[in-house]
Parts: C-alpha cells; sequence; structure tokens
C-alpha cells in the first residue's frame, strides 16, 4: 500500500529486470533553518520505525489502498551527494537489508532501520564530514510487483514535487529525534533530486562539471569531456575520469589560460586553475567518481593525452 518514489529500478538494481518485484528509490527531505545543524545523525531503532510508519501514512496518499507494496527507510538522515553515487550503493544496500528482513513478503509491509547500540550498519553510515548542508535527506526504498509499482511511479513523478509536503506529525517527530530546526519536510523522487542538485551546482558555478556527474550516475559507459577554458580539462569513458594535469608552462601551451591572459596575470590565472583542478577532484569525490590524474608535458596535446 506504499507508493514508488521513482521509475528508474531498472537504472539501479540491475537484478530488477529479470525478476517480476521493482525496487525504486526516494528520499524524506528535511530542509533545515540557516545555519544550524542536527544534534542527532540517526534514530535507535524503535523511533525509526516509529517515523516509518508516519511516513508510510504520508505517502499512502499516491497508492491504492490495497497496493501490496513494501516501504523501508532508513531512520538516519544523509547528505543529498551521499544519495548520487554510481550504483545508488545507500539505496541498494537499504533495498538489499529490506530483502533479508524476517516477515512475511508476499503484501504490504513497512521495514525500518535505525541504531543498535548507537551503530548503524556501515554501508548505511551517514557521512560525518557530510553535515554542514541545509537539506538532509532520508532515503527510503519502495519494492513490489512491477505491473503495481510503473503506474504509481508514474503518478508521483508528475505530482509528488508540488503535492509531496510531510504531514506535520512527521515532521515534528523527525524534528524532535533528530534534535533540528527543520524548517520544511517534503518527499522526493530521485529524479527529483537530480534535478534540485543540477540547479545547486548551476547556482554555485559549477554547471560545467554536472553533465559528468550525471552521466557517471546514469549512463558510466558513455563519454563526456570537459573543454571549456578556463575549466580544467578532463574526459570521462568506459567508467573513468582523467584529468589532465600540466605545469604553468604547459598549461599556457595547451590553450586553458583565459582569454587575453597577459604574462603579469599568468602566474595568477594559472593558481586560479589549480585550484578550480582540486574543487572538481573534490566534488567528484564526494560522489565516489575516481579521478585519474593524467600528467601532460609541454608541446603535448592534453586532449589526445586523455584519449589515450
Amino acid at each position: 500500500m506504499w507508493p514508488c518514489a521513482t521509475s528508474l529500478g531498472d537504472y539501479i538494481l540491475g537484478s530488477a529486470k529479470h525478476t517480476d518485484i521493482e525496487r525504486c528509490f526516494g528520499a524524506l527531505a528535511l530542509e533545515l533553518a540557516p545555519n544550524t545543524l542536527a544534534s542527532n545523525m540517526a534514530m535507535d531503532q524503535v523511533h525509526a520505525a516509529e517515523l516509518a510508519v508516519l511516513v508510510a501514512a504520508d505517502l499512502g496518499r499516491f497508492v491504492p489502498a490495497d497496493a501490496p507494496l513494501q516501504l523501508a527507510l532508513l531512520g538516519a538522515h544523509v547528505d543529498p551527494v551521499e544519495l548520487l553515487r554510481p550504483g545508488w550503493p545507500l539505496h541498494s544496500t537499504l533495498a538489499e537489508l529490506a530483502v533479508r528482513a524476517p516477515g512475511a513478503r508476499d503484501g504490504a509491509r513497512v521495514i525500518a532501520f535505525g541504531c543498535h547500540d548507537r551503530k548503524l550498519p556501515e554501508p548505511l553510515t551517514p557521512d560525518a564530514d557530510l553535515v554542514g548542508g541545509p537539506l538532509r535527506l532520508l532515503p527510503w526504498v519502495l519494492s513490489g510487483p512491477r505491473e503495481v509499482i510503473a503506474p504509481v511511479a508514474e503518478h508521483l513523478e508528475a505530482q509528488l514535487l508540488e503535492t509531496g509536503m510531510a504531514g506535520a506529525a512527521t515532521a515534528l517527530y523527525a524534528q524532535q529525534r533528530f534534535a533540528a530546526k527543520v524548517e520544511h519536510a517534503r518527499y522526493l523522487t530521485l529524479h527529483d533530486l537530480v534535478a534540485m542538485m543540477a540547479l545547486q551546482y548551476e547556482h554555485a558555478n559549477l554547471a560545467e562539471l554536472w553533465p559528468l556527474i550525471e552521466a557517471a550516475l546514469f549512463e558510466p559507459d558513455a563519454e563526456r569531456v570537459i573543454d571549456a577554458a578556463p575549466e580544467p580539462l578532463l574526459r570521462m569513458a568506459d567508467g573513468q575520469v582523467r584529468m589532465a594535469m600540466l605545469d604553468i608552462d604547459a598549461w599556457a601551451d595547451a590553450g586553458l589560460a583565459p582569454e587575453h591572459t597577459t604574462p603579469e596575470q599568468l602566474a595568477g590565472n594559472y593558481a586560479a586553475f589549480c585550484m578550480r583542478q582540486r574543487q572538481f577532484e573534490a566534488l567528484l569525490g564526494a560522489h565516489r567518481i575516481t579521478v585519474e590524474p593524467i600528467p601532460c608535458r609541454v608541446g603535448t596535446d592534453p586532449r589526445e593525452v586523455l584519449r589515450r
């Protein structure tokens, strides 16, 4: 009786293609008050189960009452980047644990995962280095017969972003248990989250990087190139990202300096280029997209070097 977050199951869990069960991923998004942090990262098992019941009731507005769907919720909040990683590891782990949960599996049920002895299973533990953002997400997985999930997923993709506010009881419970100042609580499909992050990267002057991240998520075998001076030079192919590493002479020789750079500006612009490289590498690393540095010397074409 619980709804599907998204119709991305075929992308996310390849095994779902070969069964009658579809797995779909979504999140309860908590927008915190500016300049505040949640004191608690995770709930214990009892409280996670109570929150899961509230989430199920909220999402039940979008689902036929007799739909035999299973909802699994993580009683911990993570940064958006932790959900947007190749292979969707956090959601996939949640789905795998839900499969092994005891109880009947042929009807509707709600499963929650919280702390035991103040600890979560390692793959579900929020990254302590990614706690400063104002948007925190509680991932959930919906699973059930493909023929049931498909129309629900389509409905959610069309409606959830506009009408998916969490109930007052849900928002208040999350606020109390996480000791957080929650300004808004709403439900997102994975497509909604991807679109939201694309806008955030654009607003942060990182629009050039987002297409590569999106390709790593959905088309890991696709080829993508960032070649727009003065940005770093990167190439993704065959699931690997390579970045051209150049000293100041090779950088200038390759035409990667900003247009009309004067000799006096060269060192400062090169330092800015190196800082941008570190920023790109750190952001890709947060998405668990490994970057291989490729040394490029003066007199070589770094674009050709990255293609080798």
